[in-house]
């Protein structure tokens, strides 16, 4: 007997809504090599017989336009099965636009989406359509910035270790001798759990080798970009050098495949960090898996919980996501689905359709950035 095609083989992709979101922080934020006040939020909406697939990232409005302006004619009247397909036919479009940074920000989003529409399609959740590895994956509460106060930092980190997230990450890198003494006052304030620094290549060489011995005897057990990640011969020193219980850590400005064979290749990092928002959505955080497979090398997935805890339950080499304080913050304030913390891990629900979320547009229209001057 010949089998007829579904519904579902014969959608195509009919619609396509962009918007970007200009979201006020609650607190000043700043890390060691940048200060900010607001975080722009990126959504797609695409529908194909009457479902409606989601994805989302945190980036410039510019992304935001490049999907509209350019990305949506080939994502339209597309199959919604056929994501490689499609994610190709937009690889190859925005080849002279250079395919780091705003390209491969603006393709990772719309592959999100695509996945989430996938799923939905075919009435499973993400982590099910991907096949899952594990029930939850573990986070790490991630915050502490420079420009917090040290009341604010302690009330912050304190108040993740009782909601029994064992491990915290706070911000470093403008001044050593601050740091070493925040370092200190997080580690009176978190007891046992462990603690991460991340000093976004604020440090030189031998101020990052000179901070990891003193971090060290704070018990800090990750490093995360002690020195710039494009300096991959940096890290390697830091890799070979750093105190044994740390982990040197970087990855999170990966755009494609290339790049992070090359940090690979060079060795540079214990943990390898990847963006599914910023390397190409599901299908290029797969690669990274993959890659970080064949090493062996554990990966950890950075910020924007709500899509990495499908990712981390599917990919085993995942060591754990980034529970970031203002992306948790949005997702909470803008999604109906997002998922609370349980013993320090996250378990997607897998009873919803892919990513388990629904943007409340309405509640966001009061941010809403014009992405044409309107």
């Amino acid at each position: 007997m010949i089998a007829t095609q579904t519904e579902t083989d014969t959608a195509v992709i009919d619609g396509m809504d962009v918007s970007a979101y200009r979201i006020p922080t609650d607190l000043p934020e700043a890390d060691g090599t940048l200060d900010w006040n607001s975080t722009t939020l990126v959504v797609v909406e695409l529908s194909a017989r009457g479902t409606r697939g989601l994805g989302f990232g945190y980036a410039d409005t510019a992304t935001a336009r490049l999907i509209s302006d350019k990305l949506a004619e080939i994502v339209q009247g597309s199959d919604p099965l056929a994501i490689r397909s499609t994610v190709q036919r937009i690889s190859q479009s925005v080849r002279n636009l250079g395919r780091p940074g705003i390209a491969a920000m603006a393709l990772s989003i719309v592959d999100i989406a695509l996945w989430d529409l996938k799923a939905r399609l075919l009435e499973i959740s993400l982590v099910d359509l991907l096949g899952a590895a594990r029930h939850s994956v573990p986070i790490y509460g991630s915050g502490g910035f420079t420009s917090y106060s040290d009341e604010q930092l302690q009330r912050q980190f304190g108040g993740w270790v009782e909601d029994g997230i064992p491990r915290v990450k706070m911000k470093i890198g403008r001044d050593p001798a601050v740091d070493r003494r925040r370092v200190t006052l997080a580690r009176r304030t978190i007891g046992d759990a462990e603690l991460f620094v991340d000093a976004n290549g604020g440090y030189s060489h031998k101020q990052a080798l000179s901070q990891a011995t003193a971090f060290a005897e704070s018990g800090v057990s990750w490093f995360e970009e002690p020195v710039s990640s494009d300096d991959l011969e940096g890290l390697r020193l830091l890799r070979d050098r750093a105190p044994a219980p740390i982990d040197i850590a970087a990855g999170e400005y990966g755009y494609d495949p290339f790049y992070f064979r090359r940090m690979l290749d060079a060795q540079a990092v214990d943990v390898l960090q990847a963006d599914a928002t910023r390397c190409g959505g599901v299908t290029g955080f797969l690669n990274v898996a993959a890659q970080c497979e064949a090493r062996p090398i554990p990966l950890s997935a950075h910020t924007a919980p709500s899509v990495h805890a499908h990712l981390g339950c599917a990919c085993p080499e995942v060591r754990h996501v980034e529970y970031f304080h203002d992306h948790v913050r949005i997702e909470r304030m803008l999604f109906d689905g997002c998922l609370v913390p349980s013993n320090g891990e996250l378990a997607p629900d897998r009873g919803r359709p892919g990513l388990g979320l629904e943007f409340k547009q309405s509640d966001a229209a009061r941010w809403e950035v014009g992405l044409h001057g309107t």
